[in-house]
């Protein structure tokens, strides 16, 4: 198949996860054209199954904000029209579905362009669900040739808020011959120089991610074990988690590193991972860090439990419950055995549950279906 993929190339789980899908599809002999305004995170080599195609901002002073949909389903159209695309997939409802459909429907005198839309999370709990957008929202999933959901957490919320409910949950995952504990004791001097223990945060650093609370319960966490914090990402709140390290004394044992490419590499040496967001449609963080062995302490919240299993490879708890946090990283810091049980049992899960093996074969089975059912 000639697959579009169209995602934010922004550090996110839509974007990775839209990177790591096109990847896949490539590796199983599809040709998948990436359509974006800048190359999509982690896609760092291009090929003959794997194109970039970037959707040009024109700046005009008329426009306030350049409006990037209409760029997009400009680009979509030349682009079906130049590589003869039999479908594309759009990561996010707004505006990436709201795009396809415009590219769908202008493309209809030639051809019909069919799209699925993946829902990753604020695109409907927070951005879709305002006043403003709910309407365009709404009609942009009713209006998508297949529809589906990283979690039924997602997939509820989507039937609850807008009424489009049977939406189809299909996971995220991870290549586990990728994401694997592989030893690395450069890099772990490099983060650790004192021989700390490491604890690990990656995320984009929108507020509803809540890393102020990985710092708040890195100081109770030092007054029993000697660790470090390393923030893996970038972000708006990022300025303000950096004020409160200096406030706790703590800027020279919270490491900023910015967006990491090869983050596999640094999960592999953490012994912790913390994920203390308000709300999480699923977690990718979380489940990448428990394909590499590392215990997850995450909030119970929208999709996490799903894949942080509270007890058995790592521990969930209360949206802000910084003391919870606190004693269960000691917990797990103090106890080498216990950190094993619960890394090696996380991968165990991970490896089984959301594998490419098992997921992959997902989207093609409905890319095919919905190809099917338009030669009816």
């Amino acid at each position: 198949m000639n697959i579009g993929i169209t995602c934010f190339p922004t550090y996110g789980g839509s974007g990775i996860v839209g990177s790591e899908l096109g990847r896949e599809l490539a590796a199983r002999g599809h040709t998948v054209h990436f359509i974006s305004y800048a190359l999509p995170t982690r896609l760092c080599e291009l090929g003959e199954r794997i194109r970039f195609h970037e959707v040009e901002m024109f700046d005009y002073p008329l426009f306030e904000f350049p409006p990037y949909d209409l760029a997009l389903a400009s680009k979509i159209i030349e682009v079906a029209e130049a590589e003869r695309l039999d479908i594309m997939h759009m990561h996010y409802a707004i505006p990436h579905a709201t795009a396809a459909y415009l590219a769908r429907e202008m493309y209809r005198p030639t051809r019909y362009l069919p799209f699925v839309t993946t829902l990753h999370g604020t695109d409907i709990t927070l951005v879709g669900a305002r006043r403003s957008f709910l309407p365009i929202t709404r009609f942009s999933i009713a209006e998508s040739d297949a529809v589906t959901a990283v979690s039924r957490f997602l997939a509820d919320e989507t039937c609850k808020t807008f009424g489009q409910c049977g939406v189809e949950v299909i996971p995220n995952f991870i290549n586990s011959s990728m994401y694997w504990r592989r030893p690395n004791e450069g890099l772990r001097e490099t983060l650790a120089p004192g021989g700390e223990m490491l604890i690990m945060h990656v995320s984009n650093f929108r507020p509803v991610k809540r890393i102020e609370d990985c710092i708040h319960a890195l100081a109770r966490i030092r007054r029993s074990v000697r660790a470090r914090l390393v923030m893996c990402g970038d972000g708006p709140a990022r300025d303000a988690a950096e004020r409160l390290a200096r406030e706790y004394d703590l800027s020279g044992d919270v490491l900023f590193i910015g967006q990491v490419p090869n983050i596999a590499d640094y999960l592999s040496v953490a012994d912790l991972l913390l994920v203390p967001s308000e709300t999480e449609s699923f977690g990718l963080a979380a489940l990448e860090a428990l394909a590499c062995e590392t215990p997850v302490i995450a909030t119970r919240v929208g999709g996490l439990p799903d894949v942080v299993r509270d007890g058995e490879n790592g521990y969930l708890v209360e949206v802000g419950e910084i003391d919870a946090i606190a004693e269960r990283a000691v917990e797990i810091l103090s106890d080498a055995d216990l950190r094993r049980a619960l890394g090696a049992r996380g991968r165990e899960w991970a490896v089984d549950q959301f594998n490419t093996e098992r997921v992959i074969p997902q989207y093609i089975a409905l890319y095919e279906k919905v190809l099917r059912r338009q030669e009816r």
